[in-house]
């Protein structure tokens, strides 16, 4: 299990080999020790060395040595055992396996919880020169004791107690390993070991990711991005994350030429089932996340039939399945160990085919289709040249085999010739035919030549080229490439052509540190004992991981801690199961791991959320909070899970108000989410009509079920008449309305009268609008006739006051107003008696 870290770090000690981040010794300066809070008694016991800085030798290394002869006499075992999926009837033969052998009549097994494991033989000798190791402050010897405790190496016994004391001892000392595995500790409470203390946590891992320790620094960001036992932080957050980029990137480039190859290792136990909850009933494997396959799909089948269904067909002369073996074998994948050899195999498989080895001209006649997959195959064995992959690293080699690709459009041998002409591989430098080469290669959207042409245009530094260089980064983005997302999260950190945004930059660093696994998680560890059934040693693997933020990580411990898990297990009179170890009975720990997978936008995390807090698993009950989970996971439709729930709470009145109309609505919506809850939902609702309908009849109090009120709207004239036009054509021209009346068909088949129909048609519609008109005229006519007969009674009581005028002037006036009636006569009178 973890007898390879023990040897490697007994053979660090041998060879006065110090590493940093796993085993750091005492250094001889004690100015340096000071700030440690190390007892003076105990430095005193460090062998000073010659010089400052490192001690070479600590004492007991000689009892570290004999040590680790002693460990090497222990016998391991060399294979492992592989779990493998199942169809129907391999399940069913299963449970009848496990049934047969409990139906014969046994003693009970004896508990196990108080069984005391006995060590003995060479691992009992080690332990013991281990332990006079470290009464002497051998620091080696500390750190593999704690380990031995934690972790059960070699099948030495699991003392969380002790483990923690050795780590608290040698984390005193400024080693950052122990820090960390303190911090871990006080995070999670393995063991009772200490009480849960996310202060303290918080407080070790940064000690510990400020000397460097990448996993701790991890942890830090994971804490402040997600406020675990510190107010949020996105800055503090994308500080921490940013060191782990730096290092995983500087890791990946570190590799050959296109960077260390990766073989993603983090997935969700639960998935292996159809989610937490069960296939079609989870969103993971419900809803649009449903598996839509034929009856000949292979959707469900384990790898290795996958694989050996492949190599079937690769036999037969099936260049297509050659080609996808090729693919499987060089870039792996869970379940499947990359194989460089196996995948050269049958790329040249495909690419004879096409090319004759004794001239390496092509075929006279080939296959349809096998230049394409000939030329992809090229690409390929050309990039194990040019890496040195199951190969001596040979660029003339390489060289060849690309530009046979590149002659029948390869984007991979495209890119490869362009990697070699950029850095000078077995051919001069030359900028601008690598430019060529991967601008044909980004053409075809390969995920490298947009890297490495965004990488040319980021060199410029003209706002222009950044422009470019952001856009090519962006579509390799696409394809989940690491460097692609460094380079982005590193422009929007410093603002370089892009705007400064915390949140964004923060996001990407995340992606990058998480994606270099093998450097900075124990995702392979926590497989491998999972798969070798060892789920005590698995669930500290995960917790290592879950507290560094992997969302999958979290998932895999809160459903390995989970006691309702939505499986059918045998009757116990039908097998005896034996105990879960105690380790495996935290739920107040499954339910911390749920809700940060839930903060992560797991969906079924935050519906197991609400089942604990409804059911006060690992908490007091909290209603309240029950339904705010299912509320939050029901939103835009996304979990039928959370949806029924709600229809029961609303129907049962629990943590929500009593209302068999809501219940209904809930329910409803529940299957119209998903379909495959046809059963639960018909049952659930012919009891709620039920319910419902007595509650009616005895008068209750309770919100009954009624019909939902048709929503009606408002159509103008407009609208009204286009959908009665409508309807009658509907009406008359339906596909289901069939008469006989009487219509003599003419010799094509068709009614001679079909003409006239049309037009009859045409005619009422001009009916109708010549009505319309006809209203609309006349409402017209009458408001005119109105207006004038208004018009004339004005005129002629203007008349009348001006005629009245003209004889009686108005009071106070002596002279007529001019142009009035009588301002005529008046002024001739005037002008004659002058």
């Amino acid at each position: 299990m973890r007898s390879c870290l023990v040897s490697a770090l007994l053979l660090s000690q041998v060879v006065a080999s110090r590493a940093a981040d796993e085993q750091q010794v005492l250094e001889a300066n004690a100015d340096d020790i000071t700030t440690t809070n190390l007892n003076p008694a105990v430095e005193t016991d460090v062998v000073q060395g010659a010089q400052p800085g490192w001690a070479p030798y600590q004492n007991g290394w000689e009892l570290v040595s004999e040590a680790m002869s002693e460990f090497r006499k222990i016998k391991t075992p060399l294979h492992r055992k592989t779990k493998k999926q199942t169809g129907l009837f391999g399940v069913v033969f299963q449970y009848i396996a496990k049934v047969l052998p409990s139906l014969r009549a046994s003693a009970a097994p004896p508990s196990q919880e108080h069984v005391v494991p006995v060590i003995s033989g060479p691992l009992l000798e080690g332990v013991k020169l281990l332990q006079q190791s470290a009464d002497q402050n051998n620091t080696d010897a500390i750190y593999l004791l704690a380990q031995f405790n934690f972790y059960g190496n070699y099948s030495h016994p699991r003392n969380f107690k002790t483990a923690f004391d050795h780590y608290h001892r040698l984390a005193s000392y400024g080693n950052s390993s122990a820090q960390h595995m303190v911090g871990l500790m006080y995070a999670t409470g393995l063991g009772d070991a200490v009480e849960r203390d996310q202060a303290k946590a918080l407080l070790y891992h940064t000690f510990a990711a400020d000397a460097g320790h990448t996993r701790s620094e991890m942890t830090v960001a994971a804490r402040h991005l997600g406020g675990i036992g510190v107010p949020k932080s996105c800055e503090t957050a994308s500080k921490y994350y940013k060191r782990v980029a730096d290092k995983a990137m500087a890791w990946f480039r570190s590799g050959p030429p296109g960077g260390m190859a990766l073989s993603p290792e983090a997935y969700r136990l639960s998935d292996e089932v159809g989610g937490v909850y069960g296939e079609g009933a989870s969103v993971v494997s419900s809803g649009i996340n449903a598996l839509k396959v034929g009856p000949h799909s292979d959707a469900y089948a384990a790898i290795d039939d996958v694989i050996e269904y492949l190599d079937l067909m690769s036999q037969k002369g099936d260049f297509k399945a050659s080609f996808n073996l090729g693919r499987l074998y060089y870039e792996g994948q869970r379940g499947l160990d990359r194989n460089v050899d196996l995948a050269r195999r049958y790329f040249a498989a495909v690419t004879t085919m096409y090319w004759r080895s004794k001239d390496g001209r092509a075929v006279d006649q080939p296959k349809p289709q096998l230049e394409k997959y000939a030329s992809k195959a090229a690409g390929y064995i050309g990039r194990m040249w040019l890496r040195g992959e199951g190969v001596r690293q040979d660029f003339k080699v390489a060289k060849g085999w690309f530009e046979r690709g590149v002659k029948h459009g390869d984007a991979q041998s495209q890119w490869g010739l362009g990697i070699m002409n950029l850095h000078g591989l077995g051919m001069p430098k030359n900028v601008s035919k690598a430019t060529e080469s991967f601008k044909a290669s980004a053409d075809q959207d390969f995920s490298l030549a947009h890297v490495a042409l965004g990488a040319l245009h980021l060199d410029q530094g003209t706002t222009d080229d950044l422009k470019i260089a952001n856009s090519y980064f962006e579509a390799a983005a696409r394809w989940a490439n690491i460097e692609a997302q460094y380079y982005l999260a590193e422009m929007i950190h410093y603002g370089v052509g892009r705007d400064k945004t915390c949140g964004i930059a923060m996001a990407y660093y995340k992606n990058v540190a998480e994606k270099a696994e093998p450097l900075v998680s124990s995702w392979t560890e926590a497989n491998q004992a999972y798969e070798d059934g060892d789920y005590e040693l698995a669930l500290l693997d995960y917790i290592m991981a879950a507290e560094q933020g992997y969302e999958k990580a979290q998932n895999n411990v809160a459903f390995m801690l989970d006691p309702t898990q939505s499986r059918l297990p045998l009757p116990s009179w039908l097998k005896r199961q034996p105990p879960k170890p105690s380790l495996l009975l935290n739920t107040a720990l499954a339910l911390i791991y749920w809700t940060r997978s839930a903060i992560q936008q797991n969906i079924d995390s935050l519906v197991k959320m609400g089942d604990y807090y409804l059911d006060g698993i690992g908490t007091e009950p909290a209603l309240d909070k029950a339904a705010q989970c299912y509320t939050g996971a029901s939103e835009y439709f996304q979990s039928a899970q959370a949806l029924y729930n709600l229809g029961w709470m609303h129907e049962n009145g629990v943590g929500l108000t009593q209302d068999f109309h809501l219940a209904k609505r809930y329910y409803d919506q529940a299957l119209e989410t998903n379909e495959e809850a046809y059963l639960p939902v018909t049952l659930s609702l012919l009891k709620l009509r039920a319910r419902s309908a007595w509650n009616t009849f005895t008068h209750g109090r309770v919100n009954s079920i009624r019909d939902e009120p048709s929503p009606r709207k408002d159509w103008s004239l407009r609208e009204w008449i286009t959908n009665f036009l409508q309807e009658d054509n509907i009406y008359f021209n339906g596909e289901d309305y069939f008469y006989d009346d009487g219509t003599i068909a003419g010799s094509d088949g068709e009614p001679i009268g079909d003409a006239f129909d049309d037009l009859d048609g045409v005619i009422e519609s001009l009916i109708i609008l010549g009505l319309i008109a006809a209203i609309l005229f006349l409402m017209y006519y009458r408001a005119r006739r109105q207006q004038a007969h208004r018009q004339a009674e004005e005129d002629a009581a203007r008349q009348a006051q001006q005629q009245q005028g003209a004889v009686q002037p108005p009071q106070g006036q002596i002279f007529p107003q001019p142009g009035g009636p009588g301002f005529g006569p008046w002024g001739a009178g005037g002008v004659v008696g002058h």
